[in-house]
């Protein structure tokens, strides 16, 4: 019995050892199809579109894409890929999500999805246009671009069977609140904190509307995470200590609060569609206090240079210290952006608790290796 019962752990073990390490791969019923997947919002699932814009808002230099395929800067903001392309992957759809902009974009690339998204961009609409970024409102002109080239490649029918059975991910509101909000005087003179929430949350369901006329019916949006942990922050208004910093966090669950509400609305208005808000604030701050538990070593800093304030064109090879030896043992790449393996485990962990909610309830999740 003794030795069953050590057989059985050592198993349970080993399990999540190769789930955290290969993933997970949405495995479908065979009446539901996802074609393909877009992603649209900010920096955490932009995949280069903003190599292609007069901004200093990018990072298609090194040591960005240190871990990407051949050691690439592609304009991820990350050392590898990001959760667009896991979530790609983990779909069976294709293994990365390239760029709307992208000038090699393949024909057979619109097939499958891209991404829209620009990082810096957010709800607010003076935050892309600060930095001179691509807004949600330019972001959902480009998507109905696309929707005019599919429609030429495949015909109306074919088109609209895509547009309906795919996945759709925003991901928008940090640079709002860290950025905008908190970090300028543009907004404070006109809002206070609820009324900005109040903001934002017009402008992601006025987004999300929107992407429903235009033919989309599962449609997943990422909260605001713990913006208070993030080293920038930390460096900035964490003091001496560089402790995570209350008030931004609490800015962030308003939000989180307010959006979580809206998106209960839209559901309860439209029966053939869902809106998922998607707990990223739950499920990091979960990394962040518990690091070795994922492996990690690093929370409060970032694997750039000193880790503290490194972030876009700070971040260069040129940067103090180089990089760290091993991203792997870090939870932030940047001083703003996680590294590909928080990235990776935080996808595995979300598709597990909120696949359900998009496909039916007979979908199950498989282990698979990369």
């Amino acid at each position: 019995m003794r030795k069953l019962t050590f057989v059985l752990s050592i198993f349970v073990v080993l399990t999540v050892y190769v789930e955290r390490l290969q993933g997970y791969q949405v495995m479908l019923p065979p009446n539901i199809t996802v074609p393909a997947i877009f992603a649209f919002g900010d920096s955490i699932v932009d995949t280069g579109n903003n190599n292609h814009l007069a901004t200093i808002i990018k990072c298609n230099f090194p040591p960005y894409g240190r871990d990407f395929q051949g050691g690439l800067p592609t304009g991820r903001f990350c050392n590898g890929k990001t959760p667009a392309d896991f979530i790609a992957q983990s779909l069976g759809i294709k293994d990365l999500l390239p760029a709307y902009l992208d000038p090699y974009l393949k024909p057979a690339d619109l097939l499958t999805g891209v991404c829209f998204a620009s990082g810096a961009a957010g709800y607010d609409p003076l935050t892309a246009k600060v930095v001179n970024v691509l807004g949600l409102s330019v972001q959902m002109n480009m998507f109905k671009e696309y929707i005019g080239r599919l429609k030429a490649m495949v015909g109306e029918e074919r088109s609209a069977s895509i547009l309906s059975n795919s996945l759709y991910i925003v991901v928008a509101g940090s640079d709002d609140i860290a950025n905008t909000y908190l970090g300028t005087p543009f907004r404070k003179f006109k809002y206070d904190i609820p009324a900005y929430t109040d903001l934002m949350v017009r402008g992601a369901s006025s987004f999300i509307q929107e992407l429903h006329d235009l033919g989309a019916r599962r449609i997943g949006v990422f909260s605001a995470p713990p913006l208070g942990c993030l080293p920038s922050q930390r460096t900035l208004r964490g003091g001496k200590q560089r402790k995570c910093v209350d008030g931004p966090n609490q800015v962030a669950l308003l939000f989180n609060s307010k959006l979580s509400a809206a998106l209960a609305r839209f559901n309860r208005k439209y029966s053939e569609a869902r809106a998922v808000y998607i707990d990223t604030y739950t499920s990091i701050l979960q990394i962040i206090n518990n690091p070795q538990s994922y492996g990690f070593e690093e929370v409060s800093k970032g694997c750039c240079g000193t880790g503290k304030i490194e972030v876009v064109i700070l971040c260069n090879k040129l940067s103090p210290g180089g990089t760290c030896p091993d991203p792997s043992k870090y939870v932030f790449w940047d001083s703003y952006h996680p590294t590909e393996k928080t990235y990776k485990i935080l996808v595995d962990e979300l598709l597990k608790k909120y696949v359900f909610e998009f496909f039916e309830a007979n979908t199950t999740i498989a282990m698979y290796n990369n």
